[in-house]
């Protein structure tokens, strides 16, 4: 049975889990684990042995939530939220919402007026940052690229005159590819660094060109992944004259993008409209 909706709401409280060692956990983590009356977890297991790790007994309800069941669950959680409940949301690692669970919770939380509050924590962005070696004064998290070698390369190409340094999650199995794509569009020489299980027992951060970092993981990659590549030079613009950039949408295109992608991701890169571009194209 739904309980009557109160005039106080609950809090929904986003916690940070370790990326790694379970003693980067923050202080508050447990406190918050043993006090809510809902926890809601992306993998129940991996939970439990966490709060086994930090001696919490998780006394309040534990509920999956997941990618399979997000959409159906946020309902669930959101009513307990207007029964004035304390839920508190965590993923396998990291902070919920980021490339995890959680937005459609938060969304839906915001727009019933319930307050939401944070447990910040350890975070695979923000740590392979900063031991990448590359800048870090201004960047931009891109999540996962797409699987799909086409929309996987339409969506680097979007972003080869991205000036910002790029981080991205990547899966082991897929590492190898998405270096070679990002070779391909980014140049062999543009500086990266694949940060490889980090905190965890076999952490390793490996730098350098984009070139190098294709050859090193031909032969695989294991672990959990976070790629950083630098961003582009500001001198690192496309020309703007019909034949250099008629020579980008044929590089583009060679690699699997479709032209009209092609024409839209040059004329990003070179500043112009895309009409313009598509006459140097068509018309010459």
């Amino acid at each position: 049975m739904i309980g009557r909706v109160t005039d106080s709401p609950g809090v929904l409280v986003l916690a940070a889990t370790p990326i790694g060692h379970a003693a980067d956990a923050p202080p508050r983590l447990a406190t918050e684990l043993a006090a809510a009356d809902v926890v809601a977890a992306e993998d129940t297991r991996r939970l439990r042995r966490l709060a086994s790790d930090l001696g919490v007994t998780v006394a309040g309800r534990v509920t999956s939530y997941f990618e399979g069941n997000e959409a159906a669950r946020t309902p669930q959680l959101l009513e307990a939220l207007q029964r004035g409940e304390r839920v508190v949301l965590v993923t396998d690692a990291g902070m919920p919402s980021v490339s995890d669970p959680g937005y459609r919770l938060v969304t839906a939380a915001v727009a019933a007026d319930v307050p939401i509050t944070s447990v910040p924590g350890p975070s695979a962005v923000l740590t392979a940052l900063a031991v990448s070696g590359l800048p870090v004064d201004r960047f931009c998290f891109e999540g996962f690229l797409p699987r799909k070698a086409g929309e996987r390369t339409r969506r680097l190409a979007a972003l080869a005159a991205e000036q910002r340094t790029m981080v991205f999650f990547e899966a082991p199995h897929r590492t190898a590819a998405a270096l070679a794509a990002m070779a391909e569009v980014f140049g062999p020489d543009r500086a990266g660094a694949v940060c490889r299980e980090l905190t965890k027992t076999h952490e390793e951060v490996r730098r350098g060109p984009l070139g190098e970092l294709v050859d090193w993981a031909a032969d695989g990659v294991r672990g959990e992944v976070t790629v950083v590549v630098a961003g582009a030079d500001d001198t690192a613009q496309v020309s703007n004259d019909p034949d250099s950039l008629r020579a980008a949408v044929a590089e583009l295109e060679e690699s699997g993008m479709r032209r009209k992608d092609a024409i839209a991701a040059v004329a990003d890169q070179a500043g112009l409209p895309k009409r313009e571009v598509y006459q140097a194209v068509h018309v010459g």
